[in-house]
């Protein structure tokens, strides 16, 4: 056993384990050796000896040091040759594969539904049937289409809202014209601004007399809208849409210095957020409350009173404000880049 535990010491495995557990390397192992040699011969002899073998040691490093750097050499021009384009072939491969992974889940699921136009879908008995007979007990509006998209359908009209928000919030990143940090105009802004007193002047008098007589009457339609949404036609998106029409107007006929009066970018941040927060945390609210069974302070109130239908006609007013304030910054910034 005594003559086996020396040569199991300088083992491969050994000295695999011993690196392992944080012991000393190959070139350890030499200076060691080195150091127990040193302690053997005389002094001479010995920092002979320790030059050699420290000579070595830095022959050694410089060696693995080079044989390191042509490795990563190496593997830098692979990927930059060879490796860059089997990469490109791996993503036109898999690219191949997810879409005709994605065509085939669709196709299947496609042909497992009933007929289209079979009068024993589900679609044409149970659902149509339920908004029309007990739509109006259930969320109180009249307007069938009102209490659809905005009772039984109030989550997906939550994310359509969101997505015009984010919508008017690309637009800005992309388009918009920031000032200088002193506050005063860029060069940008200034060009814009010459370009849009020139080829759309703001003193026509014909359109700014015609303005102030059309656009309170718009303003007041786009209200009527979001009000009455649920009792009849209209609601948010239309009286939204006609707001923002309005707004547009007045802006052609009396420009930005006064428009931004009573609508900056602040105001559209404020009222876009606001709406949406409103919108988000009400129905949170309906549907906490309606998937626990639980009682519910929103009650559908008397169909046909403007007050009524719960939440729907101040769902209404979110969705009319936030449209109203994208399709106007979505004019202002293509128009100047500003708001």
């Amino acid at each position: 056993m005594a003559k086996t535990r020396p040569d199991y010491e300088s083992s491969l495995f050994a000295r695999f384990l011993r690196w392992l557990q944080g012991g000393s390397t190959q070139l350890d192992d030499e200076m060691s050796h080195t150091m127990d040699d040193k302690a053997s011969l005389s002094h001479s002899e010995a920092d002979k000896i320790a030059q050699e073998h420290e000579a070595k040691y830095e022959a050694r490093l410089a060696a693995m040091a080079e044989q390191e750097k042509n490795m990563y050499a190496h593997v830098h021009a692979w990927a930059s040759n060879q490796g860059k384009g089997l990469s490109n072939w791996l993503y036109r491969i898999l690219a191949v594969v997810i879409c005709v992974g994605i065509i085939v889940l669709l196709v299947s699921t496609a042909a497992e539904l009933p007929p289209y136009g079979s009068p024993d879908n589900p679609a044409h008995n149970e659902v149509a049937e339920r908004y029309i007979e007990k739509g109006m007990q259930e969320t109180g509006a009249v307007n069938i289409v009102a209490g659809m998209i905005l009772d039984y359908r109030a989550f997906d009209t939550l994310g359509e809202s969101n997505v015009l928000f984010i919508a008017a919030v690309t637009v800005l990143i992309l388009l918009r014209m920031t000032t200088r940090p002193d506050g005063k105009p860029t060069t940008s802004q200034l060009e814009a601004e010459c370009d849009d007193r020139m080829y759309e002047p703001k003193n026509d008098l014909i359109l700014q007399h015609q303005a102030s007589f059309l656009v309170p009457m718009i303003l007041l339609f786009g209200i009527y809208g979001l009000m009455n949404g649920h009792i009849g036609p209209g609601g948010g998106f239309g009286g939204g849409a006609i707001m923002g029409a309005g707004l547009i107007l007045y802006l052609n006929a009396f420009g930005f210095k006064k428009t931004e009066r009573f609508f900056t970018f602040k105001t559209f941040s404020i009222v876009s957020v606001a709406a949406l927060s409103f919108y988000a945390v009400s129905k949170a609210y309906s549907f906490f409350t309606g998937a626990n069974h639980l009682p519910s302070i929103i009650t559908p109130g008397t169909p046909g009173m403007l007050f009524s239908a719960g939440l729907i006609p101040y769902l209404n007013i979110a969705v009319g404000m936030v449209v109203c304030c994208t399709m106007y910054a979505f004019y202002t910034l293509f128009r100047k880049g500003d708001m």
